[in-house]
């Protein structure tokens, strides 16, 4: 979520709330708000706001040549903003499941799209789908390779699988967020072989085209507004603070976001 820290990376003050509830909980339930009042051309921009640009989206997408005949399950959903672009680029039978009920509400305000609420183990029947992706989600967990193991288990051999993962490049981490532990490169791909898929390709978010500038404007008149309406609230600065550590963490490059592509053997 693209917020301004409130303070230093290096030195953040106490939280004043859980950060993780806080963000993707909380802001969550606010940033559908004021998608809803800023209108229909907001709720992309505002909803997918930490999962990627379009372009990135669109990587994954052409590399697991996600079509109109596929059933795709979007892991950690958030708002439904990946999910919506999925549809509406592919035309793809999408499925969501997110663990904050906030998220899932969201999803159905903004887009009209079922989610179900689900930590990792995955409310689904094994190979019941053929796409599945996962964006910036991994780093989130406490057990990266049962997330991995069930998005394995959930979709059939030969399914393809995406995710965007927020590695760490020079660790340790001068900072360390609340709730996140993200893996090297090298340990990312090692648990994505371990749980059972091949993979086949990669890149990096800063390779990708830079997201249109009708895109970026959107997204922040919703920032805007989130401002004006709950910058002087506690759970609003936990979520500004947790925010602005990791964006600090990408842009001196100690984090990097990384795209990649498998198939399920």
């Amino acid at each position: 979520m693209n917020v301004p820290p409130a303070d230093g990376p290096g030195n953040p003050p106490p939280d004043d709330g859980t950060a993780m509830d806080a963000e993707f909980d909380t802001v969550a339930r606010w940033t559908a708000d004021a998608a809803l009042d800023l209108g229909p051309d907001h709720h992309a921009p505002a909803a997918c706001r930490g999962s990627g640009s379009p372009g990135a989206m669109r990587w994954l997408l052409d590399r697991l040549a996600v079509g109109r005949q596929d059933t795709m399950l979007d892991c950690g959903a958030g708002l439904g903003g990946p999910a919506a672009f999925a549809t509406g680029e592919t035309g793809a039978r999408l499925l969501l499941c997110d663990p904050e009920p906030g998220a899932c509400q969201g999803a159905v305000r903004l887009f009209g799209l079922p989610a179900v609420q689900a930590d990792s183990r995955l409310p689904f029947r094994s190979a019941a789908v053929d796409v599945a992706w996962s964006l910036g989600v991994l780093c989130t967990v406490d057990d990266q390779p049962l997330l991995l193991s069930e998005l394995r288990r959930v979709l059939r051999p030969g399914g393809r699988l995406g995710l965007l993962v927020y590695v760490a490049a020079h660790p340790p981490l001068p900072v360390q967020p609340e709730g996140n532990d993200f893996p090297t490169d090298a340990a990312a791909r090692s648990m994505i072989e371990a749980a059972g898929f091949t993979l086949h390709d990669s890149a990096t978010t800063g390779d990708m085209a830079a997201a249109p500038p009708e895109w970026t404007e959107r997204a922040a008149a919703v920032q805007e507004l989130l401002e004006r309406r709950h910058g002087d609230d506690p759970r609003w600065r936990t979520a500004a603070r947790q925010s602005g550590i990791i964006g600090q963490l990408l842009a001196d490059g100690d984090l990097v976001g990384t795209l990649y592509s498998a198939t399920a053997r």
